[in-house]
């Protein structure tokens, strides 16, 4: 949103353990140790509560765990059996359900608006597709990072429409992107005139059931409950305070779920395996939607499309009062990253997402960990003003003149030592290995790429700021 008999109960728990358990396994410990220290170091750093997260490997939940805590008073440690608000994540799951209704034949993403909900502006130009995609150019009821007075009571998606689908559009159809909660109330709409069924008893029967997902929680219709973490923000650089709770009806197809990171996972290794949707709808709601003069958008149906590191990452961000929450999923990879945190207007579950992404790809290259150490070694001399030239060939000494030292010492040598020195990516270009890094300090993150050649030396290293 604003941019989610006593006997018996034991063998229950004994069996979540063991599954917990067998889970982790599949992580080797050191690596299972850095994704630990992301998670830590980042709610110190941020003051976020608590964190709850999910890793996907090899197409299979790999890795389950929370820190922090969930509620303050009383203080209550965070679980991984807790729901969090996932937030706008939600929007891929209104466009999947579009998508099954399209593969039902019941519409077609290039339908008219005005065919299901007539009277909306130009909703005879504006296509299924755009409200999906963000380039309908219907104003967003919602962009701000609060709940402002008006939002505490209760709507509904009526109501909305009439507010803010009525006025006149922000700009043509297909020509801009821009992102508005309003598109996704008229999508959820329309889901629920075509499939003559509420939203999310659609998605129950057509997704969660299907996939074993038992843990989803209608936020729009009330709080989460005592067992479930508090959602909490801050003004300014004060200290945490419990949010307030939107009214009833706001949040709708837009951002009402809440799941555990598990169950959200569950979604991710559906999507990785194609599972509930057909290959085509896949490739739909996954392919970037172009603007009518051709330039990307980088989002294609509820979906962020990018690459991270040169791998396709499929992702979203989710916001709503009290929660913030991050959902990456690397379908190439057989690959994903959940992180739920429950603070809104903060960067926890970003930080967490983004440090865990090249740890986990870090292991797909065998060299690895010597690679890594030589590179580590280049960068503190570096910042000594200072290189080791036998490991360089001869256009990459020409490289590093005397200019070239000095810059990197006074640039480099201030920061002092790495909080963390990670792989993100490895590949080939120009016959040679690509390596690229990323180096964290307090207040910056650097990136470093390295061409090594056949016989092992070093074409280039650079270093610039990570963006």
């Amino acid at each position: 949103m604003f941019t989610r008999v006593n006997s018996i109960a034991v063998t229950i728990v004994i069996a979540l353990a063991a599954f917990t358990a067998a889970a982790q396994t599949q992580l080797p410990a050191d690596l299972i140790e850095k994704i630990d220290k992301v998670a830590t170091d980042t709610l110190a750093r941020t003051g976020v509560p608590s964190a709850s997260i999910a890793i996907v490997k090899d197409g299979q939940i790999a890795y389950v765990k929370a820190y922090g805590d969930a509620r303050l008073d009383p203080k209550t440690a965070a679980s991984t059996t807790m729901r969090y608000s996932i937030g706008s994540i939600s929007k891929q799951f209104t466009a999947a359900a579009i998508l099954l209704l399209q593969e039902q034949g019941k519409l077609s993403l290039d339908d008219k608006v005005a065919k299901y909900v007539p009277n909306l502006t130009r909703a005879n130009e504006v296509t299924i597709r755009q409200l999906l995609s963000h380039t309908s150019g219907y104003q967003d009821y919602w962009p701000q990072d609060y709940v402002m007075p008006g939002m505490l009571k209760a709507t509904d998606a009526q109501q909305i429409m009439d507010a803010w689908a009525k006025k006149p559009l922000d700009f043509d159809p297909g020509t801009k992107w821009q992102y508005s909660n309003t598109n996704y109330v008229i999508a959820g709409v329309i889901v629920e005139k075509v499939a003559r069924m509420p939203l999310l008893q659609f998605l129950r029967e057509k997704v969660f059931a299907p996939l074993g997902i038992k843990s989803t929680f209608n936020t729009d219709e009330g709080p989460l409950g005592e067992n479930d973490p508090r959602g909490y923000l801050r003004f300014a650089l004060g200290p945490l305070r419990p949010a307030p709770k939107e009214g009833k009806g706001w949040m709708f197809a837009a951002g009402e779920l809440a799941m555990t990171a598990e169950d959200l996972a569950r979604w991710d290794v559906s999507v990785i395996d194609q599972k509930v949707l057909k290959p085509a709808s896949y490739r739909e709601m996954e392919t970037d939607v172009l603007l009518k003069n051709g330039l990307d958008t980088h989002y294609g149906l509820g979906v962020d499309v990018n690459s991270q590191g040169g791998h396709r990452a499929i992702s979203h961000g989710g916001e709503v009062s009290g929660f913030t929450a991050q959902n990456t999923i690397f379908p190439d990879d057989r690959a994903a990253i959940v992180v739920l945190t429950n603070q809104d207007a903060a960067s926890a579950s970003g930080a967490i997402a983004g440090g865990i992404t090249p740890l986990l790809f870090a292991t797909n290259d065998p060299a690895t960990p010597a690679k890594l150490e030589q590179a580590k070694k280049i960068f503190a001399d570096l910042q000594a003003g200072k290189v080791d030239r036998t490991l360089f060939t001869d256009n990459a000494n020409f490289y590093f003149n005397e200019d070239a030292l000095k810059d990197f010492a006074s640039g480099l040598g201030p920061l002092g030592t790495p909080q963390s020195f990670t792989q993100a990516s490895q590949g080939l270009r120009g016959g040679m290995t690509l390596r690229v890094y990323l180096i964290r300090f307090p207040a910056k993150v650097l990136r470093a790429w390295t061409y090594e050649m056949p016989d092992g030396k070093l074409e280039q290293y650079q270093i610039a700021a990570q963006n």
